[in-house]
């Protein structure tokens, strides 16, 4: 009898995933980063920790062959600059379906779910750069995704932005798609109801707190009272998303959709980079947010099922424009180098259990760039540090980040060593004239981690163009928001880096304080 239990327990352990992980819960994985970590532990990350869906910004080869032969099911994304070529040559739609799809389901086992044509098209950002050419890409893609037989398992949509819709009220249950965008957004509904996909759709209560002045803080989590939520006819919301979801569910109902699934594309919390964007809140808001998703009570006015929803993001991305804020490169649950930032219970059953991190990774050698307090030329070191921030990331130097406030020696070699790490620890990275060193012990202090970079390896991407510099977008539209729990994210910036003078001037202004 003994023998039996050790064998089904044995059997338990090898074939089921160590982490149950809430039903419809997938994640978002982004690449731009100075160093991404290898797709191969990445995928074991997503294995080890149950996640069984992730959504991709753009086809990776390295990616695509990591997740071939798993059972996690793929959202496969195309960037903004793909879609003029795709709406125009049915040839060019052919090719990328034969790249990124069969070519891997030849091969072996490749769950491919979803193909997302383009992200957040329609910000009013853009200007209307791809209000027209969005849909004859998707309907490009899905005629060659059933010319290759795989167009009923492979659904098509576009991931859009919480900005397609508004309400004129504030209520959700007004929810209207926008004016300008009225006729294109009943083509896109009627594409995705003819073909059974969902309505893809970003929210970020973040910004809403980020961008709002006087926003009530608990009404972008979950534990919100009746002080500080959104009546509706006598409907209590709680939580700035589920108003947000139901405004949509409200538009696609006026606009004769009401049946069309949702899809939450991308939602979370960042860990840095602002005064919002801690751990701690961070935690707060996932725990909240997998509660309600297991609960599947729904939302007020699409009840009994809540949409699927994916995180954004799985790991930082410290290459990202901080346009948005700076907060931008610090979305992940884990960091750059694949380990958890704070205890997370995927089931949604709030117990405070760690996510299983990366295995087997390989980091530089442990040597850190510090600030040099003997150098003679101290007064050149606000402009030093100034130049090293524009060519590498200080976000976490920024008031209410995580290095912030800890003095002249903690800002200088925080930007010291993060150029110094993202140049793969060249000697000469580690000079400013004599201002910086190279020391051997780990100079981290508190909250403040000076991390030591990891190697990587190049990854390789199937798209006809280079990838975009921002997985997500990177200015804010300059539309006026019409309700309290409406959001914009930002257009792409040329910049992989930084705001130049931005920067500049925060840092310059740091270091004035101390050599006037």
């Amino acid at each position: 009898m003994l023998q039996a239990q050790v064998f089904l327990w044995a059997y338990i352990l090898l074939f089921f995933p160590t982490s149950i992980v809430a039903q419809g819960l997938g994640v978002n994985w982004g690449v731009i980063a100075s160093h991404p970590l290898d797709p191969k532990i990445v995928v074991n990350i997503l294995k080890d920790n149950g996640i069984k869906k992730v959504k991709l910004f753009h086809a990776e080869h390295d990616i695509l062959t990591a997740l071939s032969g798993t059972d996690i099911e793929v959202m496969v994304g195309i960037p903004n600059h793909s879609l003029e070529s795709l709406s125009e040559k049915y040839s060019v739609a052919q090719a990328w379906v034969k790249a990124n799809i069969t070519a891997y389901q030849l091969q072996v086992s490749f769950c491919c779910r979803y193909v997302a044509v383009g992200n957040e098209p329609f910000l009013a950002a853009y200007n209307g750069t791809y209000n027209n050419i969005t849909l004859p890409a998707m309907k490009n893609i899905l005629k060659a995704l059933n010319e290759a037989c795989v167009g009923k398992d492979i659904k098509v949509s576009t991931p859009l932005n919480g900005d397609v819709y508004i309400t004129p009220t504030y209520k959700p249950s007004d929810g209207i798609f926008r004016h300008d965008l009225a006729d294109i957004m009943n083509g896109i509904c009627e594409f995705l109801h003819k073909n059974n996909a969902a309505f893809i759709v970003n929210i970020y209560p973040f910004l809403n707190l980020y961008q709002n002045p006087g926003f009530p803080e608990t009404y972008a989590f979950f534990d919100n009272d009746d002080s500080n939520s959104m009546d509706d006819h006598g409907v209590k919301y709680r939580s700035v998303l589920d108003a947000n979801i139901d405004t949509l569910v409200a538009a696609l109902k006026v606009s004769n959709f009401s049946d069309i699934p949702i899809i939450v594309g991308e939602v979370g919390w960042p860990t840095d980079g602002n005064i919002y964007a801690t751990t701690k809140n961070a935690k707060k808001f996932y725990n909240g947010l997998l509660k309600r998703i297991v609960k599947n009570e729904g939302t007020p006015l699409r009840a009994k099922q809540y949409p699927d929803v994916y995180m954004f993001s799985l790991l930082d991305e410290d290459l990202k424009s901080i346009d948005p804020g700076m907060f931008e490169r610090h979305w992940g649950i884990f960091s750059f180098d694949g380990q958890p930032k704070f205890p997370m219970d995927l089931s949604g059953k709030g117990q405070n259990k760690p996510l299983v991190g990366g295995k087997n990774v390989t980091y530089m050698e442990k040597k850190w760039c510090v600030y040099n307090k003997d150098a003679s030329n101290q007064k050149d070191l606000p402009v030093k540090v100034a130049w090293a921030c524009n060519n590498t990331d200080c976000t976490t130097l920024v008031p209410g980040a995580s290095c912030s406030g800890m003095g002249i020696d903690m800002n200088a070699s925080v930007a010291f060593n993060m150029y110094y790490q993202m140049a793969n620890q060249t000697k000469g990275a580690c000079d400013f004239e004599g201002l910086a060193k190279i020391v051997k012990r780990d100079p981290s202090n508190g909250t403040c981690r000076l991390p030591i970079m990891i190697k990587t390896i190049q990854t390789t991407s199937n798209s006809s163009a280079s990838a975009p510099k921002s997985s997500r977008s990177s200015t804010f539209s300059s539309s006026t928001s019409h309700s309290p729990f409406e959001t914009h994210s930002p257009s792409p910036s040329s910049s992989p880096f930084h705001s130049p003078l931005l920067i500049f001037q925060i840092f310059v202004g740091i270091f004035t304080v101390w050599f006037v």
